[in-house]
């Protein structure tokens, strides 16, 4: 078993504008044995399969506490806050606008 693991919140990808798939937390166990060829067919593999598990909690603290009782040391990785400003399409349009409207 991996002594080690990662807790990180996935970031979004750059193909969608919502937050599905980011809100939770991600557990991924470092490798602890590497990878090498194998002879026959040449795809890249190892014997470690903790590398192949991903585990997913609600919260850092049900990720921590988990890691804790498994007996883990873990990284934890804060994502960065994403700053969204409102916009409205009548916002093109309304009195006062400073900025010139192109098309």
């Amino acid at each position: 078993m991996a002594n080690r693991a990662r807790i990180y919140r996935q970031p979004k990808t750059a193909m969608q504008s919502g937050t599905a798939g980011t809100l939770e937390w991600v557990l991924d166990f470092e490798p602890s044995d590497q990878r090498l060829p194998d002879p026959l067919m040449g795809w890249i593999g190892s014997r470690d399969t903790q590398a192949q598990v991903r585990l997913r909690f609600d919260t850092v603290e049900e990720a921590r506490s988990y890691a804790e009782t498994a007996g883990l040391t873990v990284e934890v990785e804060l994502p960065h806050e994403r700053k969204i400003k409102p916009k409205a399409y009548a916002d093109n349009f309304k009195f006062g606008r400073t900025d010139n409207w192109t098309h």
